[in-house]
This record gives structure tokens, C-alpha cells and sequence, in this order.
């Protein structure tokens, strides 16, 4: 699994455009609105809210933003009704591709969906068809400037870790599902900032595209499923590098 999380397909975009960032407050103030109306919005109380805030601020959403879709989902006339689905298909040669959504019309997500992949090589399939392929982990990630290896590598001695990665520019400490928010909180303590701390789904096995159209295909696939705003998560086995 070392060296392919999430963070290692989207480093490329650090430089993210004005346009970008609207649709990072987007999807991430979909998953607050969901997340308030389940759990309340107190994030003293509701530890996945607390999580989301912390993910807004690494994504510099401003507070008064983060306020303003806090209050409003918790209002009595909130209107706004989200509902999580995951689609699962094919892009060119059989990559496999997870879609996770957040949508309000989920016949409008669903026929977006088939046309994105019908579109640029791919099919839609079956709920389970590439699922099986893929293991949910934690995976919390580092700058690899501000910290020395040697010292992290002490620490996570006292954290519930599954494995590790030291790659080009960040560390990659990646932990069972359960495991992940007592790590992130034991490495906050020891003065650990994150550039991203999340559940992930991590391929078993990856697929190398070697045709120029199939890797075009493929980049323009995910670009326009990362551009619709009813996408929160792409996970996929395409080796990218």
C-alpha cells in the first residue's frame, strides 16, 4: 500500500485555483450539513463534525464559512437533504473506480455518472463490482519538511500503525480504521500538524495504462468526476506514476 495513497495522486494540485477551492467549500460543506444534521452541531459531541472542521481548515475554508453551514444545517428550516451513494465501474482497461457522493437528486447523480464513464471509455457497474478490490485504512499525512523521519518513527512506536512510508516530499503513517483517531490524537500531542488525516480506500493491486488515448481517457475522467460537486471521493487503481 506504501506510496499511493490519495495524497500521492492529487500532490500535483497543490496550487489549487479560485474555482477549485469554491468547490473544495462545496463538497466539504455537504459533508458538514449531513454530518450536523446526524450528529447535532456541537463538535465537542460529535467527534466525525470536529474532524470535518479541522479538514476544512487544512483546506483553508474560512471560519465564518464553516459557521455559517454549521448554523444553517442545525436551523429547523433547513432544506437542504444529502444522502451518501457509491457508485463502482470500469475506466479504460478495467481500471477500477470508486465514486462516493454526497447528492440531494440521486437520479440526476446516477445518470451524470453512467455518462462519465460511458463517455471516456469506462462502464458503470454493479454495487460490489470493484469494492472487493479496495481496503478502507487510515491514512494520516506528514510534511516531510517540518518533521525528522527519525523522530516520527519513535513516536508512531507508541501509536496503533499498520505500516509506513517515507516518500519524495510527505510521510504516510497509514492505521486500521478504528485506530485512526486515537493515532491522529496521540500524534497531535506531540506537536504533529497534518496535511491531510482521513479514511481511505487503498487498491490491492494496481493497473498501468501503457496507450496514450486510454491514459487520456483516464485523467479526463477523474478530472471531470473531481469536478462534479455531488463527488466527494475518486478512489481507483491506476498507477499513475
Amino acid at each position: 500500500m506504501s506510496g499511493h495513497s490519495k495524497w500521492k495522486n492529487i500532490m500535483h494540485k497543490k496550487e489549487k485555483t479560485d474555482a477549485q477551492r469554491a468547490k473544495i467549500f462545496t463538497k466539504i460543506g455537504r459533508e458538514i450539513t449531513l454530518c450536523v444534521k446526524e450528529g447535532g452541531p456541537d463538535p465537542a459531541s460529535n467527534a466525525k463534525l470536529k474532524d470535518l472542521i479541522s479538514k476544512a481548515k487544512e483546506n483553508n475554508v474560512p471560519n465564518d464559512n464553516i459557521e455559517r453551514v454549521i448554523k444553517k444545517a442545525s436551523g429547523d428550516g433547513c432544506s437542504d437533504n444529502y444522502e451518501e451513494i457509491q457508485y463502482e465501474g470500469y475506466g479504460p482497461k478495467g481500471v477500477a473506480v470508486i465514486v462516493e457522493t454526497l447528492t440531494d437528486n440521486r437520479n440526476r447523480t446516477a445518470g451524470d455518472m453512467r455518462h462519465y464513464f460511458d463517455k471516456y471509455g469506462g462502464n458503470l457497474g454493479q454495487t460490489g463490482s470493484v469494492s472487493w478490490q479496495f481496503t478502507e485504512k487510515g491514512v494520516i499525512v506528514i510534511d516531510k519538511s517540518e518533521y525528522d523521519e527519525n523522530k516520527l518513527m519513535e513516536d508512531i512506536l507508541d501509536a496503533d500503525v499498520d505500516d509506513y512510508a517515507a516518500e519524495e516530499e510527505v510521510y504516510e503513517v497509514y492505521t486500521s480504521p478504528d485506530s485512526l483517531p486515537a493515532t491522529k490524537e496521540l500524534l497531535e500531542n506531540k506537536g504533529y500538524k497534518f496535511l491531510s488525516a482521513e479514511m481511505e480506500k487503498l487498491p490491492s493491486t494496481y493497473i498501468t495504462l501503457s496507450d496514450e488515448d486510454d491514459v487520456k481517457n483516464m485523467q479526463k475522467l477523474l478530472d471531470i468526476l473531481d469536478d462534479d460537486d455531488d463527488v466527494q471521493n475518486v478512489w481507483h487503481n491506476w498507477d499513475e506514476k
